[in-house]
């Protein structure tokens, strides 16, 4: 067998080659496009291969292509590789021996990979959320323009009688073009928004984590499809603590002798997931199971860190229910309710 370690780059992949004895056999490199690919696999046609390339834009494409033909691909996480082999000189020649070292001793950190299917729904619920906050922006540089010198007498400034107000508005140009144009994205985007949430309910129909989480408190059916998204496979996770730590929402801890400090959370795992968390938490803070945990938290910590602490705090009780619930196949009942308790 021979061991390959991948470095990706956008123009190039330098591959390292190391045989069964861990004995050094070639540094090649090849064009990181499915040709390029599949001339280097061409060229070891006949040899077991296992490759390992680091978790990174481009790399899924990678493990894929190279699967297709015939190599056993392992995808390492970055972080974990850099402790395990700090190096005071990096080139991207080193960075390949490496991977390549590291896969002949059986020491890959290797991550979780999702399956087709879960990778379709993650891109629909990441680019919806990528034009709602561009939507949101568009709103805000409206909402700006207005406050110079032009009250906003209605409630909504984008409904029926808003839009009204903003045509009758004179506004010198180019803030006149600006908000014209910037109502004309934030229609095409409402547009956009609308079908691709037709589209993740017609994908989420049948998935099996949705309809428990919707039970818990300060989750609707978008935030609930992006969390099932985000964790794909529950059974990855074998206690509530690995998945707080997966969502990144655990506080950094300094130890050394006597000294234990705590820091900000490590924000490790998906920020997709952690938004999903934190837009529960802001509606699960009035819930009777969570709101007086909240308060307590919140007066405790002061009126400067208090609600953002409360928040996480609060994101963090909400995983440990989602992986109960999911583990169990149950919907949300905290402990010591007599029946289920829905949002």
């Amino acid at each position: 067998m021979l061991h390959a370690g991948l470095d990706l780059s956008r123009a190039r992949l330098d591959v390292c080659l190391v045989d069964e004895s861990g004995e050094f056999v070639a540094h090649t490199a090849a064009p990181p496009d499915a040709d390029g690919l599949r001339h280097l696999a061409d060229r070891l046609r006949g040899h077991r291969v296992r490759a390992v390339i680091e978790s990174m834009t481009g790399a899924r494409f990678v493990h894929d292509a190279l699967e297709e033909f015939g190599w056993e691909v392992l995808v390492a996480d970055a972080q974990k590789v850099k402790g395990l082999a700090p190096l005071a000189c990096k080139t991207d020649k080193i960075d390949a021996r490496v991977l390549a070292e590291l896969s002949w001793r059986d020491l890959v950190p290797v991550i979780w990979l999702p399956d087709p299917s879960i990778r379709r729904e993650r891109e629909l619920a990441r680019y919806r959320l990528h034009l709602v906050r561009h939507r949101t922006t568009l709103k805000n540089r409206i909402h700006a323009t207005l406050m110079t010198g032009h009250p906003c007498p209605v409630s909504d400034l984008f409904g029926l009688a808003g839009r009204e107000l903003l045509d009758r508005l004179a506004l010198p140009d180019p803030w006149r073009r600006n908000v014209d144009a910037s109502l004309e994205l934030i229609d095409d985007l409402e547009l956009q928004i609308a079908q691709l949430t037709v589209e993740m309910r017609r994908q989420g129909a049948d998935h099996r984590y949705i309809p428990l989480l919707v039970t818990a408190p300060g989750f609707g059916w978008i935030n609930a499809f992006t969390v099932a998204s985000e964790i794909g496979d529950i059974e990855r996770f074998a206690s509530p603590a690995k998945l707080c730590g997966y969502t990144g929402l655990c506080p950094r801890v300094y130890q050394s002798g006597n000294s234990d400090r705590r820091g900000p959370i490590t924000k490790n795992g998906s920020r997709y997931l952690r938004w999903a968390l934190f837009e529960a938490a802001m509606h699960a803070c009035t819930h009777p199971v969570y709101k007086e945990r909240y308060q307590r938290t919140k007066r405790r910590l002061g009126r400067q860190r208090g609600p953002k602490v409360a928040q996480i705090d609060l994101s963090r009780k909400l995983t440990e229910a989602i992986w109960h619930m999911l583990t169990r196949n149950q919907p949300f009942a905290p402990a010591g309710a007599a029946f289920r308790l829905a949002a």
